[in-house]
């Protein structure tokens, strides 16, 4: 990224239960005893600091031990963002998928940093790509490379199943994961997927473009293309025929969504290229 050029559009994220990093940042935490956020008592010979004394709360105690305030203070978490890299995800309507997922990583780096997060991005098809592995840093920008090399990616993998060997590269504190794919994958890939990475919290991410389920002919031959095995075949749309291709791609979203929510997931659909304030509704909504 260059210097001189606006910084991404902000993501503002949150998680929903009680972080345990070990660095300073945003996030509500279990641990310290010096923060703002206040948590309970504890003995003063548990928190050795009499700053915090709390004579009322000393007075009140059956036991008649001296109290002390135990406040919580923020800490960091890591952010990561998994992303599918298959065959299916060149594809190009009003926006390339490959460019909305550049755009969705240059910002949650960004947005991750301003947030003393660590951050870090796993690219994969049928296995984890060395060349779009980028371990937890705070480097800021540390993703610009990854994002260059995105946008300008032809990607040929026949299957993504390399996401199941994703969770060997995450941290092993509790992270922030976003989960990026157009999940044009076998339903048993995509339960394996979630519950290969059910031990933190997850953001699916679902990338589609109108334009691919969009049929603009009524009927007349039309030649349709698998994106992931990039077979060719001629199709002569009838008006039944096409009744039931709009039936199946709704079966489909429905489907994907029973998935999700059986894991307690909500997704995320982002049909009209990125938008970070988009993001930060489904966050605060």
């Amino acid at each position: 990224m260059a210097s001189d050029a606006a910084p991404p559009r902000e993501i503002h994220y949150r998680v929903g239960t009680m972080v345990r990093g070990q660095f300073p940042g945003r996030h509500r935490s279990t641990r310290g005893a010096s923060g703002f956020e206040f948590r309970g008592h504890a003995s003063l010979l548990d928190v050795p600091d009499p700053r915090r004394l709390d004579l009322h709360a000393s007075l009140r105690d059956p036991l008649e031990n001296w109290l002390v305030r135990v406040q919580s203070e923020r800490r960091s978490i890591p952010v990561t963002m998994v992303a599918d890299l298959s065959a299916s995800m060149g594809f190009e309507g009003a926006r390339p998928k490959l460019q909305v997922l550049a755009d969705f990583a240059e910002s949650l780096s960004w947005s991750a940093w301003r947030n003393a997060d660590s951050f870090g991005f796993i690219g994969c098809d049928t296995q984890v790509i060395e060349g779009f592995l980028q371990p937890q840093t705070r480097a800021r920008g540390a993703v610009a490379h990854i994002a260059d090399s995105l946008r300008s990616l032809r990607p040929q993998g026949r299957s993504a199943g390399g996401l199941l060997q994703a969770h060997r590269h995450l941290s092993r504190q509790r992270s922030l994961v976003f989960l990026l794919s157009d999940f044009h994958l076998p339903p048993a890939l995509v339960e394996q997927v979630l519950d290969s990475l059910a031990s933190h919290d997850v953001v699916p991410v679902v990338l589609w473009d109108r334009q691919e389920f969009a049929l603009q002919a009524r009927s007349g031959l039309a030649r349709v293309v698998d994106p992931e095995s990039g077979h060719r075949r001629l199709v002569w749309w009838r008006p039944a025929l096409r009744q039931r291709w709009l039936v199946q791609q709704q079966a489909r979203r429905d489907a994907l969504l029973k998935q999700f929510q059986a894991r307690r997931l909500a997704p995320l659909f982002l049909e009209d290229g990125f938008d970070a304030d988009a993001v930060t509704r489904y966050f605060f909504s």
